[in-house]
């Protein structure tokens, strides 16, 4: 299903992308995603058939009764577009599965629906597990392979070597076709990566609102990921060895983290209390 022509002509539109899958620990970035469509009312437009893409046994179909009759819903990629209030640019939202096969091909469709509606930025959204503590803010990382990217927007090169998922496949793409590209990635704690981490979606979200200079509504993210921290406490106070394992890793994060004393985080902080206040979303 696709129907470019419902969309209107965007402003300065970017893609943001997210997949289930490999690159998705604690469904951070697929969550990412599905919150923006919500928050922004975003509109469907495209859907691929996943008959091109996708192993059933490996991603099965769903089945829900829907007053009485069944509907079957079939794992695919879908697009939206939104226009986020007091924003100056507009939003591709593509939000799908990792592909089991064909990924040229997948990508080449992705970046058509791109190019068709000049989208001259693509921001990949991923998850990784790490050692990393959750009583601590989850550390997202933001890399792009554009030097002019990296210079305008302060963000690390890539150097990443070894196995890809689908969202390096698509940014690799991308750039060959002349799209820029930038890739942000939530460091999820791997003792509780297996379970939908809020906190990780929550800074993801916030990252993006800074690079899109746009507020991005929370709605109850901020009490759902206060809830996740308090339950998995819980759990760690429940076994020594891993509130033991815990502790050593806030020892090693703070001690990291002392030198940046950090007053560009800080004002980022106040930037992003700014924009909220202006757009009637105090609430983080």
């Amino acid at each position: 299903m696709s129907d470019v022509s419902a969309v209107p002509p965007l402003r300065d539109p970017v893609m943001v992308a997210a997949f289930e899958g490999w690159n998705d620990a604690g469904e951070a970035a697929s969550g990412a995603v599905t919150h923006l469509r919500r928050i922004w009312g975003a509109h469907l437009f495209a859907e691929f058939d996943p008959e091109d893409y996708h192993d059933f046994q490996v991603n099965r179909p769903q089945t829900t009764l829907e007053d009485g009759r069944r509907k079957i819903t079939w794992p695919t990629t879908r697009l939206y577009w939104a226009r986020p209030p007091g924003a100056s640019r507009d939003v591709v939202l593509v939000s799908g599965i990792e592909p089991s096969m064909r990924w040229r091909g997948y990508v080449s469709e992705v970046l058509g629906y791109a190019a068709g509606l000049d989208a001259g930025l693509l921001v990949t959204l991923g998850a990784l597990l790490a050692d990393v503590p959750h009583t601590r803010p989850i550390p997202v990382t933001a890399t792009s392979d554009d030097p002019e990217l990296v210079r305008a927007l302060d963000v690390e090169p890539s150097h990443y070597e070894g196995p890809t998922g689908i969202v390096g496949v698509l940014q690799d793409a991308a750039a060959r076709v002349g799209i820029s590209g930038l890739s942000l990635w939530a460091a999820v704690p791997h003792y509780v990566g297996q379970s939908p981490s809020p906190k990780a979606i929550l800074a993801l979200l916030r990252r993006v609102e800074e690079l899109l200079d746009v507020a991005v509504p929370l709605g109850d993210l901020p009490d759902d990921a206060q809830a996740w921290e308090h339950g998995v406490n819980e759990l760690a106070d429940e076994d020594g060895e891993i509130a033991e394992y815990v502790r050593q890793l806030e020892e090693a994060k703070d001690t990291a983290d002392l030198p940046e004393a950090s007053g560009e985080a800080i004002a980022r902080e106040f930037e992003r209390y700014l924009r909220r206040r202006d757009d009637g979303t105090s609430r983080s």
